[in-house]
């Protein structure tokens, strides 16, 4: 039986896994889809306070793994595969192995939405994004692309013309999802380019080892061409890791978990932590910081005697 169980190795599950390890708690974390969360995907981190001259991702995010290590939080590799809240203690089936805890903290993430092409994936972290805000200022001056027709891809591309010499917004369609005010506050914008009804085909280019451009099509005509670009945005949406908690506890319509005050779920005793609940800031100092509430609520959740 264990006091925590931690489902994602981002940096909300490391905080969460810090504190309640720092507590006493001894709580095992299962790594998840993708261990180490959205940081291990992006090279150079300049925005998480106590690095002054930045920090790889990667680096970063293992250093918290350490750190919670150290306290006596134990990690697995592994899925939850399938989940039974209904009764305490909880029940998480994990690559096949059934495990109980009396808390329960998600810390899964989102995952970002891709185009799916093979270059794309190798080139992320190396000119391919999904966070304006994390990755925007590496490209000064440089030409910048963003895919997307929601509100989502007006806020980015908007923001990444206080940096790139230009912005092209690239979608399939001639007409976007994005509300009237976003779409007229790109179009006032004089750094922004537009390419409608075309989609990208691939990403350039994979032996330099950073983005150079991409190849596009026009869906309605066909013709296709390169566009020099060096940095490409992905705003299409995230998807939720929820999947083992539908029915479980209360979801949106997207899959986010709804959150019932602080980091608490509709169900008690049950936590959640960073983007698997936050659809707006998505960042790793507020992950950890919600990885951090999770933990405490849990702790004092316990200490009350699990009411």
């Amino acid at each position: 039986m264990r006091n925590v169980i931690i489902v994602g190795s981002g940096c909300a599950g490391n905080t969460a896994a810090i504190y309640t390890a720092r507590a006493g708690l001894k709580p095992l974390v299962v790594s998840g889809l993708e261990p180490g969360g959205q940081l291990s995907l992006t090279t150079e981190v300049e925005n998480f306070p106590g690095f002054p001259e930045t920090i790889q991702g990667p680096v970063l995010v293992e250093n918290m793994k350490k750190q919670a290590e150290r306290f006596g939080a134990e990690y697995a590799q592994g899925l939850v595969e399938e989940a039974d809240l209904s009764r305490r203690p909880f029940r998480l089936r994990i690559d096949g192995q059934w495990e109980e805890c009396r808390t329960l903290i998600i810390a899964s993430g989102a995952s970002a939405r891709w185009l799916g092409l093979p270059n794309e994936q190798k080139l992320i972290g190396h000119g391919v994004s999904s966070c304006a805000t994390c990755d925007g200022f590496f490209y000064r001056g440089k030409k910048i692309m963003v895919v997307g027709g929601g509100d989502s891809a007006m806020e980015e591309a908007n923001f990444l013309t206080r940096f790139g010499e230009e912005v092209a917004i690239v979608h399939r369609r001639d007409e976007f999802r994005a509300s009237k005010i976003m779409l007229e506050r790109c179009r006032a914008n004089p750094k922004i380019r537009w390419i409608t009804s075309a989609v990208i085909e691939d990403v350039y280019d994979v032996e330099k080892g950073y983005v150079t451009g991409v190849k596009l099509r026009n869906v309605k005509t066909g013709e296709t061409w390169v566009r020099e670009v060096d940095g490409l945005f992905l705003a299409i949406g995230h998807i939720p890791n929820t999947k083992p908690f539908v029915g479980q506890i209360e979801l949106d319509a997207d899959g986010y978990i709804v959150s019932h005050g602080g980091a608490r779920t509709s169900v008690a005793g049950v936590f959640h932590a960073g983007d698997v609940q936050d659809r707006v800031y998505r960042q790793a100092i507020t992950a950890a910081g919600a990885g951090c509430m999770a933990a405490i609520e849990a702790e004092r959740f316990l200490q009350a005697g699990g009411h």
